[in-house]
C-alpha cells in the first residue's frame, strides 16, 4: 500500500482552509463552489502511474487501485475537518479561558479535543468516499464515489444535528444566506438542500477535471460557468417583504464578569427601562412588543423587585414585554431548587403571560453532558449552575399576532426552530447573550444561522442580543435594521405576522433523511459488489 502523498496531504488542508474563508468573518462565500474539491482531489486523484487515459489501475479482483484506501480518506477527511473546525471554532478557546475558568494551555487543549470530537464527521465523509471508490466496480468507482457525494455530505450533516446532542455550526448552505434565489430550496429543503447542491457542484467540478485531457478541456469550463451562474444569483434583491409591526429590541451590553450590588442592578434595570419606552409610529400607535435579551445580569423570576419592574414597564407602555430570566423550578430535592434558562412574557396589564424554558441546553455551558465520563468538567457551569432542560416549545398569544421564542443558539438547529412555526407562531424570535464569544467571527456565524432559519419558515425573526448582534430579520433572510455591536442600546424593529407554513415548516428533514437512505444503500451496493466480484 502506498503512503499518502505530500500533495494529498496539502489539497485536505486547503479544502479545510477554504471552508473556513466561505463563513464569517472572512465570508468568501463565492469559494464555497470549490471548498470541497481539494478534499475530493486528495481522496481520488489517480496516481502517478496509473493508465494516461483512463486514469484507473486495476487489481485483480477489478478494484481502483489509484485512490486512496479507505482509511487513507478517513486521514485526510480528518485533517480537513480539524482545520475547518479549528478556523472556524476557536472562540471556543476564549469562551474555556476568559469564562471558563481555563488556563491558556488547557483551553488549547479543550479546544484540540472539540476539532478532534467534531473533525470525525469529515473523517467518515472520507472513509466512506475512498470506499466507494475503491469498491469492486470494474474502473467505475470514482464515478460513483462523486455521484454519491453529496448525498454522504447531507446525510453526515444530519448526523452533526442529531448524534450525541448535536453541534450543526455552520453546516455548509448556510455559506450561500444572500443568494437570495439559491435560498428559495431551503422552504422546501431546509439548509441542506443548499449544502446538497454546493457539495453536487464540487463534485462536478472534479469529475470535469478527473475526466480524459480532450474531455475535460470541454467538461471543466462547463462545470466552473455552472457554479459561476449559481452564484450570481448575490446580485438579484427580492421586493422588500410588507412590515406593518415594529418592536423594541433592547440590547443591554451587560459585561460578563460584572460585580453586582444592589445598587448596579437597580441602576441597569432603570436605564433598561428607560430605552425600552416606546415610540410612536407614522400612523401615532406606539409599539407593542419589548424585548430584553438572554443576560448574564441575576434576573431571577422570583426576584419581586425584577417582576414588579417588568409589570410597571408593560403596563407604562401598554405592551407586551419579554425578557429573558434566570427561572427556578422545583428540584427532586424540594428544598433544592432547580434552575432554568427562561423566557417570560408579561402582558400590558402587568399580569404574566408564560414563559419558555430552553430545551437545547450548551454543554460544558448550562450543563455538563456525560458526567461520569467529564467529571473534571463540572467546575466550567459553577457560574451558571447546571440548567434543567425545557419540555414544551410554547407559543404565546399576543393581541393579533402569536410568536415563539427561542434561546442562544437553538437557532443552529433546523428541525428544532421550524417545531414552533408547525406549532402556530407567526413571529420568531431569538434572544442571545454572544458576548461570550468575544470580538470575533463567531457572531456573525451566528446570526447567519438565524437568517437561515427566518428563510426555511418563511418568518420574521427579531432577533435581540446582549453585546450584538441585535437586528430584523425579513423571511428572505435579509437584516433590514441591526444595532451597533457593543453598545448599551435599543432597535425599533420592523416586522411582518406571517401565518403560511412552507413546505418545511411542515415536513421537516424529509430531504435529509432521503440523503442519509440513498447514502447508506449506496454504501451497501458497493459493499455487495466487493464480495461479489471477490468470490467471481
Amino acid at each position: 500500500m502506498r503512503t499518502l502523498t505530500l500533495r494529498q496531504w496539502l489539497l485536505a488542508i486547503t479544502s479545510g482552509i477554504l471552508q473556513v474563508l466561505i463563513f464569517p468573518s472572512p465570508s468568501f462565500y463565492v469559494l464555497s463552489w470549490i471548498a470541497l474539491a481539494p478534499l475530493l482531489l486528495a481522496i481520488l486523484l489517480p496516481r502517478s502511474g496509473s493508465n494516461s487515459n483512463s486514469g484507473v489501475l486495476l487489481d485483480g479482483l477489478g478494484r481502483d487501485l489509484t485512490t486512496a484506501t479507505p482509511w487513507q480518506g478517513f486521514l485526510l477527511g480528518y485533517v480537513s475537518g480539524f482545520v475547518w473546525y479549528a478556523g472556524s471554532c476557536f472562540w471556543i478557546y476564549n469562551v474555556m479561558h476568559n469564562y471558563g475558568g481555563l488556563d491558556g494551555p488547557v483551553a488549547v487543549g479543550v479546544l484540540i479535543l472539540f476539532c478532534l470530537f467534531y473533525g470525525f464527521y469529515h473523517a467518515l465523509f472520507g472513509w466512506l468516499l475512498a470506499r466507494v471508490a475503491r469498491a469492486d466496480v470494474r474502473g467505475h468507482g470514482r464515478r460513483n464515489a462523486l455521484l454519491l457525494t453529496p448525498f454522504l455530505w447531507v446525510g453526515l450533516e444530519l448526523a452533526r444535528t442529531w448524534v450525541l446532542k448535536g453541534f450543526p455550526w455552520n453546516l455548509l448552505g448556510t455559506a450561500q444566506v444572500d443568494n437570495f434565489p439559491l435560498t428559495r430550496i431551503a422552504t422546501l429543503t431546509g439548509v441542506y438542500g443548499i449544502s446538497f447542491l454546493i457539495a453536487l457542484v464540487n463534485a462536478g467540478i472534479v469529475a470535469a477535471y478527473l475526466a480524459p485531457a480532450r474531455r475535460r478541456r470541454q467538461l471543466l469550463p462547463i462545470a466552473i460557468a455552472v457554479a459561476v451562474m449559481l452564484q450570481l444569483g448575490v446580485l438579484v434583491s427580492p421586493s422588500p417583504v410588507p412590515a406593518d409591526h415594529h418592536a423594541v429590541l433592547v440590547q443591554s451590553n451587560v459585561a460578563l464578569d460584572e460585580s453586582w450590588t444592589i445598587e448596579s442592578f437597580n441602576q441597569l434595570l432603570t436605564e433598561l427601562k428607560q430605552l425600552s419606552t416606546t415610540p410612536a409610529d407614522s400612523s401615532g400607535e406606539k409599539t407593542k412588543l419589548i424585548v430584553w435579551p438572554e443576560s448574564p445580569a441575576p434576573f431571577f423570576d422570583n426576584d419581586d423587585n425584577f417582576r414588579i419592574s417588568l409589570s410597571s414597564l408593560a403596563r407604562a407602555q401598554n405592551a407586551y414585554v419579554l425578557a429573558g430570566v434566570v427561572g427556578t423550578v422545583p428540584g427532586i430535592d424540594s428544598a433544592t431548587p432547580e434552575v432554568t434558562n427562561r423566557a417570560v412574557v408579561v402582558a400590558p396589564s402587568g399580569a404574566l403571560v408564560g414563559h419558555y424554558d430552553k430545551i437545547h441546553l450548551v454543554p460544558f455551558g448550562e450543563y455538563v453532558p456525560y458526567k461520569s465520563f467529564f467529571f473534571f468538567a463540572k467546575h466550567l457551569t459553577r457560574e451558571v449552575g447546571e440548567f434543567r432542560q425545557g419540555t414544551t416549545r410554547t407559543v404565546f398569544n399576543a393581541g393579533d399576532e402569536r410568536f415563539s421564542v427561542f434561546i442562544c443558539y437553538e437557532s443552529i438547529f433546523p428541525d428544532e426552530v421550524r417545531e414552533f412555526a408547525t406549532n402556530g407562531a407567526e413571529v420568531l424570535i431569538n434572544i442571545s447573550n454572544d458576548g461570550w464569544y468575544g470580538d470575533y467571527s463567531a457572531p456573525g456565524q451566528h446570526l447567519n444561522q438565524a437568517r437561515m432559519r427566518a428563510i426555511e419558515n418563511n418568518r420574521w425573526i427579531l432577533r435581540d442580543t446582549n453585546t450584538g448582534t441585535t437586528a430584523s430579520i425579513d423571511p428572505y433572510g435579509r437584516v433590514v435594521a441591526r444595532a451597533p455591536r457593543n453598545q448599551r442600546t435599543r432597535l425599533v424593529a420592523p416586522y411582518g405576522v406571517i401565518s403560511a407554513q412552507t413546505f418545511y415548516t411542515r415536513h421537516g428533514d424529509w430531504f435529509a433523511w432521503m440523503c442519509a437512505i440513498i447514502s447508506l444503500l449506496g454504501i451497501l451496493v458497493s459493499a455487495m459488489m466487493r464480495v461479489r466480484n471477490s468470490r467471481s
